[in-house]
């Protein structure tokens, strides 16, 4: 019963701080709206081309190529006709055109902007798949004239070509992206406020008066850390929620297992926090390391900008951050069902505050007070 009592207190004073709640509530929402909105270009996977302006000459018959103009307008591309007095080169460099065509009997000579290496490769693929089928056509009417008929429109296998993509299609946009690794952080930084659970005691003078008191030390200390877990806890399923209903951000359909990874990195900051107080003598200490340690952590795990690929040392150091760890298991279970990249994350967050909570409660049994 004093567990719970000295739990539900912590609890209480928790959410009566406005500034714990602003930082633990307020403060990743903000960062995620912003990082999520500015930095959305960054995981656009199309690009967007706009109407592909080309200005041509003919000077064959026009038996075959105003065949391709039609067909080319149906994707985009439009036509004028340059008279003779335009310079069509001209015309490209100075960006009026984004292509200029030559039709001569002799072939067809393309000119495009450098200023525009999209729409003028689009040109050029087009042109060349023309080119192919009317040298194609040529020699089937040199043989056989009267198959060319049948030979461009027949029927096509449409499994003569199969596409199988090598990643998923569901790909996490930039508010999925943040609303993950914002929320991996700020959990991170729940370690913070578990640091001053004992610590504050001590500089109130309260910690003589609770040692006094008909409760043991392991009874304050298990209620503490119970209490700091729970608001911890409810924080992030706060920020959870208002990032999906709010925000829309992908989840995924698998939320148990989500806060299942979640909660063990709530226990791991709890545990490190309390297990750092425990270390330094003095009560800035924690913070002060605590907030390096987040820092570091945070930018090598991705929470401000995405890390593709790093190689090298930097691959090293990235591995090293437990967000890094957390962000590939959360990503892996929403966008590719993936349970069994729960269990790294899982393990490490579970041996890491072990390691801590041992600490803590080997230095609280040698100490007479808190």
């Amino acid at each position: 019963m004093n567990i719970l009592n000295i739990a539900w207190k912590g609890i209480k004073t928790d959410f009566r701080d406005t500034r714990t709640l602003f930082f633990m509530l307020a403060f990743p929402i903000v960062l995620m709206l912003v990082l999520g909105t500015a930095l959305s270009n960054t995981f656009t996977t199309s690009l967007r081309v706009d109407d592909i302006d080309v200005l041509y000459k003919d000077t064959t018959k026009g038996e075959y190529f105003p065949h391709f103009i039609a067909a080319a307008k149906k994707s985009g591309l439009h036509f004028k006709k340059a008279t003779s007095s335009i310079d069509g080169e001209k015309e490209v460099k100075q960006g009026a055109y984004d292509g200029y065509v030559e039709v001569t009997a002799q072939g067809i000579q393309l000119y495009v902007n450098n200023g525009t290496s999209i729409e003028g490769n689009i040109l050029q693929g087009m042109l060349a798949s023309f080119v192919d089928q009317y040298n194609i056509a040529s020699e089937i009417i040199k043989v056989a004239p009267e198959k060319l008929e049948s030979a461009f429109t027949r029927e096509k296998p449409a499994d003569f070509i199969k596409e199988t993509s090598l990643l998923p299609d569901k790909q996490p946009g930039s508010m999925d992206y943040y609303a993950i690794v914002i929320t991996t952080m700020i959990i991170l930084y729940g370690a913070m406020s578990a640091s001053s659970l004992i610590v504050s005691e001590r500089v109130r003078k309260t910690a003589d008066r609770l040692i006094a008191s008909p409760v043991r030390k392991s009874e304050i200390f298990i209620g503490k850390v119970l209490g700091s877990l729970v608001s911890n806890s409810i924080c992030i399923v706060l920020v959870i929620l208002f990032s999906k209903l709010i925000f829309k951000a992908n989840w995924g359909d698998h939320l148990g297992l989500v806060f299942l990874v979640l909660l063990t990195e709530v226990i791991f900051a709890v545990s490190m926090g309390i297990g750092v107080s425990f270390l330094t003598k003095t009560s800035a200490g924690p913070r002060v390391f605590i907030m390096l340690f987040v820092q570091l952590a945070s930018f090598f795990g991705g929470a401000y900008f995405k890390i593709d690929s790093p190689e090298g040392i930097f691959k090293l150091i990235t591995e090293l951050s437990p967000l890094t760890w957390m962000n590939k298991a959360l990503t892996k279970i929403i966008y590719a069902n993936d349970f069994a990249a729960a269990f790294p994350a899982l393990s490490i967050n579970l041996a890491g505050s072990f390691i801590f909570l041992l600490v803590a409660v080997i230095s609280l049994q040698r100490r007479e007070g808190l």
